[in-house]
């Protein structure tokens, strides 16, 4: 077996089911805010072309393409130039995966060089998936802390030369899992800058990017900063987008990468052998979901209505930081993250996920204590009753 496997951390929900095994529920109906699963309802026209037996039936008798199809890198190529101003070719600057997960884990297998010190920063909190992909791929991975003491932002001028000389890939999430805090255009170009001086490839996750709360500031992203600089070609940057949030899709599993056409043309080769390619039908539904802004829209607008709801509710009892986008609060716990999450099941029956799960401990300290990590994906109903639950429970720890 491959030796990297035995560096592996279990995952988040794995260490939950143990935390809580021993803790029995409150005798009321449970309240899952702990997986980041989205839960409103797909669009209908997707669900239409899903179930359509002659467009099934025709694509489960055709190999996919691993580059997927004209019309579906297309309507990404235009959705990209329409929401972030970049242009980018459909034809080599484009490339559909199955979701962002799969993409982001594979994308350090393809992109690292196996040199014993190359370093992969990430940010601290973080999807677990950088962490694992650069272990895997050999690679050393560097936390950088988003704490309270810091706005819950990277500090990336804390990083010396020799690291960023060492680094050959930088994951950044923005807006951020689990903060929500997003980075503006000059962060990003400062990143673009450094990645050229040091020479390495910036994967910019931005699948939160079209949950956000403020419709005249949308976040921007890593291609959009390229743009606006003047790096056209998109030099060692590329972007993950997923439908998943944005289009209340997670299983249809489809995403795209987009960037720099000679990182995205070895991504593709890599992807040839890995042999992942997007089922045609599924391909077909994504187009139409790319194309599509109105469901979008009326989905960024139930988030903002549950946001408006629940903080209300919160924030008499919890110090809240607010979140630029994304589904999450990144909420500050008055006792001990594990000691909260246990006895939040034992007396109001809801999940949540204790932040230092979400992190590693570096620098002398695991900046996820506590906090707590709460998606507020379920119907407006059921994510009130947990705000309501979530006070009182702050209300019984005073």
């Amino acid at each position: 077996m491959n030796p990297n496997l035995a560096h592996l951390h279990p995952y988040p929900f794995e260490r939950i089911r143990k935390l809580v095994e021993d803790v029995p529920a409150a005798d009321t109906h449970p309240i899952a805010l702990s997986l980041g699963e989205p839960r409103h309802a797909a669009p209908p026209f997707v669900t239409d072309l899903l179930t359509d037996q002659e467009v099934v039936t025709r694509s489960l008798g055709t190999y996919p393409a691993s580059r997927g199809t004209d019309a579906l890198r297309e309507a990404i190529a235009t959705w990209v130039k329409g929401r972030f101003n970049a242009e980018v070719d459909p034809h080599q600057q484009v490339l559909p995966v199955n979701g962002t997960r799969e993409a982001l884990f594979a994308f350090a297998q393809a992109v690292l060089s196996g040199n014993a010190g190359a370093k992969v920063i990430m940010p601290n909190p973080f999807y677990q998936i950088y962490e694992g992909a650069t272990l895997l791929a050999g690679g050393t991975p560097v936390y950088l802390p988003n704490d309270p003491d810091s706005g819950y932002q990277q500090d990336f001028g804390s990083i010396d030369a020799a690291t960023w000389d060492a680094t050959e890939l930088l994951y950044i999430c923005t807006p951020g899992n689990p903060t929500g805090h997003t980075m503006d255009l000059s962060q990003l170009q400062q990143l673009i800058e450094l990645a050229h001086r040091h020479d390495f490839v910036i994967a910019s996750d931005e699948c939160y990017s079209e949950i956000y709360f403020d419709n005249t500031n949308p976040p921007v992203g890593l291609l959009q900063a390229c743009q606006a600089a003047g790096n056209t070609g998109f030099d060692r940057c590329v972007v993950f987008h997923s439908l998943s949030k944005r289009s209340n899709l997670p299983g249809l599993r489809s995403g795209f990468v987009a960037g720099d056409a000679q990182v995205i043309a070895g991504f593709a080769k890599y992807r040839t052998y890995h042999g992942c390619a997007m089922s045609v039908h599924h391909q077909e539904a994504s187009a139409l979901a790319w194309s599509d802004e109105e469901h979008v829209q009326a989905n960024r607008a139930l988030y903002q209505h549950k946001f408006a709801e629940v903080t209300k509710i919160l924030a008499p009892h919890y110090p809240l930081d607010q979140p630029a986008g994304g589904f999450y609060h990144w909420l500050r716990t008055p006792v001990d993250d594990l000691t909260f999450t246990r006895e939040l099941r034992r007396r109001h029956n809801v999940a949540v996920v204790p932040g230092r799960f979400l992190a590693r401990g570096a620098q002398g300290k695991n900046p996820g204590e506590h906090h707590v990590r709460v998606a507020w994906v379920a119907s407006v109903d059921e994510c009130t009753e947990g705000a309501l639950r979530l006070a009182q429970f702050a209300e019984d720890l005073r």
